[in-house]
């Protein structure tokens, strides 16, 4: 099964958001210190409501830890506005890696250059997506992808 990765997640309502999204799909959910809020944070709780027992949650305290922890040979896809390739051109795998930057400032420049970018399609003047509507997106095209409509 995929992975959802939040690199420094600020925003404690998203990040449970993405939670109920990654428990709704079965799909781990790595979070990536440093992160905006407390894990006992109560906007973050009740943003995942009671699903939380359903969540396989994955710390990482650094950028380089969550590095270690990957597998030889996994692919892991950054999602930024200023990627490379849409979201639709992307052919996903049953364990890749969706990674995705924080919400005020998205993936920095060398975590961009060490993996393929997506980008997901805005054809209206919006700059960017909430960061849990844009990992639900992904996720759900992922799963598309891998298991059909």
């Amino acid at each position: 099964m995929p992975h959802l990765v939040l690199f420094q997640p600020e925003i404690p309502q998203n990040a449970g958001n993405i939670a109920r999204t990654a428990a709704a799909l079965g799909w781990p959910l790595h979070l990536i210190r440093p992160l905006g809020f407390r894990l006992g944070d109560p906007r973050l709780k009740r943003a995942g409501l009671d699903y939380w027992p359903h969540v396989d949650l994955r710390l990482h305290d650094t950028w380089e830890a969550f590095l270690e922890s990957l597998p030889s040979g996994a692919q892991v896809w950054a999602f930024s506005v200023r990627g490379q390739r849409s979201l639709y051109q992307v052919r996903f795998q049953g364990e890749d890696y969706l990674l995705f930057g924080p919400e005020t400032r998205g993936l920095p420049g060398e975590v961009l250059e060490a993996f393929p970018s997506v980008y997901i399609p805005m054809p209206g003047p919006v700059r960017s997506l909430n960061l849990a509507v844009a990992v639900g997106v992904a996720a759900y095209e992922a799963y598309r992808q891998l298991h059909g409509a």
